[in-house]
């Protein structure tokens, strides 16, 4: 797929719709705390099909392989990045042989939890090499188009469009986490690193996870008159209560969920899902709203 077929698609069929959580639904399925999601799913392969093929029979257009943290720095934390390349290779493998043709595929990639010098120790050439190996892999492995998600500031996302640039001419989704004013966690803003990415060529730029949908219309209409490519949201359920044993829980209902992603569409956003505490429940009620 190419950045104009991707305009072409939004525009045609838009909203288009992504999936919804992926790590909160593996710990309802028995992901236990502080492990790699790749590689508990590379080991559990039938409970990654299941959700896959859910979110595909409920009306998601785009599916994510689960290569969030697949890069080799985050992998090092956890004593796995010898396994880099088998993850990447084979998860997007299997994603495609469980929703086939029905749907496009995405490699998905995040931050790599370190900042760039002066605020961190990875330099630029580092941080480079590690997107440049993931992307390869990915696209090696067949995906459709690239995702990069749940990102902390316009840095590293600025790197990651230098990856993907020299590495292919697949569209490429950016994602943001922020406040909701727009604040990033690391510095600045998502209107002003959006603006960035649309001049680096992304094909659609966002915000994820962050803070539930009820919180967004502002940095999504915002971000509708800053830039003029495809603009994403996909938001957690709702802000999560902690319980005592660290657990996550998300108290927004597919409804209410439905009704407030709804009106991000209305307020400019045109690739639309959900993050943490959404299931296929969410994207099917989606689906069915539109």
């Amino acid at each position: 797929m190419t950045r104009e077929e991707f305009r072409v698609l939004v525009e045609e069929k838009g909203p288009v719709i992504l999936d919804g959580g992926t790590g909160s639904c593996l710990r309802k399925m028995g992901m236990p705390v502080g492990v790699s999601t790749e590689q508990w799913v590379y080991e559990h392969p039938e409970e990654i099909a299941r959700l896959q093929r859910e979110y595909a029979d409920a009306g998601s257009m785009v599916i994510y392989a689960p290569t969030f943290g697949a890069n080799r720095e985050t992998l090092k934390g956890m004593g796995l990045e010898a396994n880099v390349e088998i993850l990447n290779r084979e998860l997007v493998k299997r994603t495609k042989e469980n929703v086939g043709d029905r749907v496009l595929i995405a490699g998905d990639m995040s931050t790599t939890g370190k900042g760039l010098e002066p605020y961190g120790p990875m330099t630029y050439d580092s941080m480079m090499e590690i997107y440049k190996e993931q992307i390869t892999l990915l696209v090696e492995a067949g995906v459709d188009l690239l995702v990069a998600e749940t990102l902390l500031s316009q840095d590293e996302a600025t790197v990651i469009c230098d990856a993907a640039r020299e590495v292919c001419d697949l569209p490429l989704i950016i994602s943001f986490t922020c406040e909701g004013d727009g604040t990033l966690y690391f510095g600045g803003t998502v209107f002003e690193a959006a603006a960035t990415m649309e001049a680096m060529g992304a094909a659609a730029v966002g915000v994820n996870c962050s803070v539930g949908p009820d919180q967004l219309s502002a940095v999504i209409s915002q971000l509708h008159e800053t830039v003029s490519i495809p603009i994403v949201a996909k938001p957690n359920a709702g802000m999560p209560t902690i319980t005592e044993t660290g657990e996550a829980v998300y108290s927004m209902g597919s409804d209410e969920f439905t009704r407030h992603l709804l009106h991000l569409r209305d307020c400019g956003a045109s690739v639309i899902g959900g993050c943490c505490g959404t299931t296929p429940e969410y994207i099917e009620d989606v689906k069915k709203s539109l």
